[in-house]
């Protein structure tokens, strides 16, 4: 991706993108940060030459989430859906991309960067990292539904309720976060996960992102059936012969 952001730095090596939110000083988002987000999750989405992408923040925030210097008008007609619209595909695009994204929570992930590092597939949290929501603590509300996604009920309402700040070790152990590192190993752990990720069947990982996404609200039989439907469309696959192919021969196959 030759194009150059405002607000993200894009670097892409070995089908992994590592894409870092740069917007001193602690990665608040606005209308051009999600903006730019959205351009760049579908632009990875489509790429082939990536497989898996990692998220994380410059310096020592991941982000604090909305920058509430642009907060919208609300004497103003069709200010607030503007607003909420633009908000809501701002994580939608990390949600909806087809490739794997891996959260590197370097440091504080307030409000809606806490909302951020949620919409990813794998947590990886820094030892001295957290998330918290202070919507209440604002007079507002939100972050329920992707709280909960992550979170068990007690947890997730502990969170929203207190506006406490949950740490990496307790991230770990609520099962939000799936390690927890030191800092300055934040993004080389998950990196490592991507490139992991990038060895396997893109085909096989973009129909089983593609499963979780439309299964987590489905009846566990209507569920199911989704699933083996993407597993017959993989059958007969260019992956999958090649996967056949590898396994006959003793050998790992090359995707």
């Amino acid at each position: 991706m030759a194009e150059t952001f405002e607000c993200f730095i894009v670097d892409v090596a070995d089908f992994v993108a590592t894409v870092t939110m740069n917007r001193p000083p602690v990665n608040a988002q606005n209308r051009r940060f999600r903006e730019e987000i959205i351009a760049i999750f579908d632009n990875l989405s489509d790429r082939a030459d990536v497989r898996a992408i990692v998220l994380t923040g410059a310096g020592k925030t991941f982000s604090a989430g909305a920058d509430l210097k642009e907060r919208p008008n609300a004497a103003e007609p069709g200010a607030y859906p503007r607003h909420s619209r633009m908000v809501r595909e701002s994580f939608n695009c990390v949600m909806e991309c087809e490739k794997p994204v891996i959260a590197a929570v370097n440091g504080a992930a307030i409000g809606a960067g806490c909302v951020l590092a949620l919409c990813c597939d794998i947590i990886i949290a820094a030892e001295d990292c957290f998330l918290s929501m202070t919507e209440v603590e604002n007079g507002l509300a939100g972050g329920v539904k992707h709280v909960r996604r992550h979170f068990g009920e007690s947890d997730a309402r502990l969170l929203i309720y207190t506006a406490r700040r949950i740490a990496g070790p307790d991230l770990l152990r609520m099962g939000a976060a799936s390690a927890c590192v030191p800092r300055d190993a934040v993004v080389g752990a998950a990196q490592a996960i991507a490139r992991e990720i990038a060895t396997k069947s893109p085909m096989s990982i973009r129909a089983a992102k593609r499963s979780f996404n439309v299964t987590e609200e489905l009846p566990l039989q209507d569920g199911y059936k989704f699933e083996q439907s993407q597993t017959t469309a993989l059958a007969s696959s260019a992956d999958f012969k090649e996967a056949q192919l590898a396994f006959a021969e003793k050998r790992k196959p090359k995707f």
